[in-house]
């Protein structure tokens, strides 16, 4: 599971990384996109929190200037991989308390692929975000990736 995991997070690393890079390139987005591309980057970073028992850095609907992205979605990443590499048990369960002050459990394969499809959903998102504001959006379809 561990081999999988970390696939998924290149998948999503890549992803992120050409999401990122054609937003510099059209030197903007629009607001919308902009608004959810910074939460996934703070959910990505939340959630690595939790797991890592550490004081999240972000709050979960915190706008970040797109010259920022980058450093935020490489630390993100580097977390991840840093979680799934020293854990020996993917089914430790980890207790958190949500956003809403809500206490839950869930293990860390199950935190960590919500990352991914967390991240997926609103990739999605945007892409409609940016046909509708009549810019071309990315082919970041997991098979395309895998191809």
């Amino acid at each position: 599971m561990k081999v999988f995991l970390n696939q998924l997070f290149d998948y999503n690393f890549y992803c992120n990384k050409r999401l990122i890079e054609e937003c510099q390139k059209m030197g903007g987005i629009p607001d919308k996109s902009q608004t959810l591309f910074s939460h996934i980057l703070n959910a990505h970073h939340l959630w690595n929190a939790r797991m890592m028992q550490k004081a999240p850095a972000y709050k979960v609907w915190q706008e970040h200037p797109l010259e920022d992205w980058g450093d935020i979605h490489y630390e993100n990443q580097r977390n991840s991989f840093e979680i799934i590499t020293n854990t020996d048990n993917l089914d430790q369960r980890v207790d958190y308390i949500n956003t809403e002050g809500r206490s839950y459990s869930n293990t860390l394969q199950d935190i960590l692929f919500h990352i991914i499809n967390h991240s997926t959903h609103h990739r999605a998102q945007i892409a409609a975000d940016f046909r509708h504001n009549e810019l071309e959006p990315l082919t970041l379809d997991y098979i395309f990736y895998k191809r």
